[in-house]
């Protein structure tokens, strides 16, 4: 298979992933489809690291690009040399790779910490605090303590869906922009497209 092709395939991949990325998030601000506890701060401390935004979403954007453009068989010359160029344009994915790397690797460090931490909400003493912080993720296995969290309403499960999404996208993006630091550093050392007749 042609490794600027494959790059082409990753591209369009990380691009629909990272929508995905950014919609999931924006999400995690509307627990019940209700503005009031965005505008009054009432949301998990990791909702407004923005992991999704962007470290899943328009950071990833650049690699996806790149990768599409990688694919494009109208790769300029060195030195009229069609085919080093194409191999500078796949050992260059390789360094906006780990662009990538870093932009979904903050999404999945973020989305775990909230995880483990679980959402802020209000408790049957009217409080708002971090019920679960001390269960060290055990909550998520155990559904009976959710019911704890008396407003926003399915606030546990809003967030465990969310962050569990914005995870497994995160992680997904993680494993294809190594695949691709991986096909670009081979594809740049060997030639850019598998062996062609003349």
């Amino acid at each position: 298979m042609c490794y600027g092709r494959c790059a082409g395939c990753i591209g369009q991949c990380l691009l629909w992933l990272a929508i995905l990325c950014i919609v999931a998030n924006i999400l995690l601000y509307f627990p019940n489809a209700e503005t009031i506890y965005a505008t009054e701060q009432n949301l998990s401390r990791f909702v407004w690291f923005f992991s999704g935004i962007f470290g899943g979403g328009l950071l990833m954007f650049l690699p996806a690009m790149v990768f599409m453009g990688v694919a494009d068989e109208n790769c300029c010359g060195c030195g009229g040399n069609k085919e080093c160029g194409k191999s500078c344009a796949m050992l260059a994915s390789v360094l906006v790779a780990l662009t990538g790397l870093v932009g979904s690797g903050y999404c999945i460090i973020v989305s775990t910490l909230g995880l483990l931490e679980g959402p802020l909400c209000r408790d049957s003493f009217g409080q708002w605090s971090y019920i679960f912080t001390k269960t060290r993720g055990e909550y998520l296995i155990d559904r009976s303590t959710w019911s704890q969290c008396y407003e926003p309403k399915n606030v546990v499960l809003w967030n465990v869906c969310l962050f569990s999404i914005l995870l497994g996208l995160g992680g997904l993006e993680f494993i294809l922009c190594f695949i691709q630091a991986i096909n670009g550093l081979i594809g740049g050392l060997f030639g850019c497209c598998c062996a062609r007749r003349q």
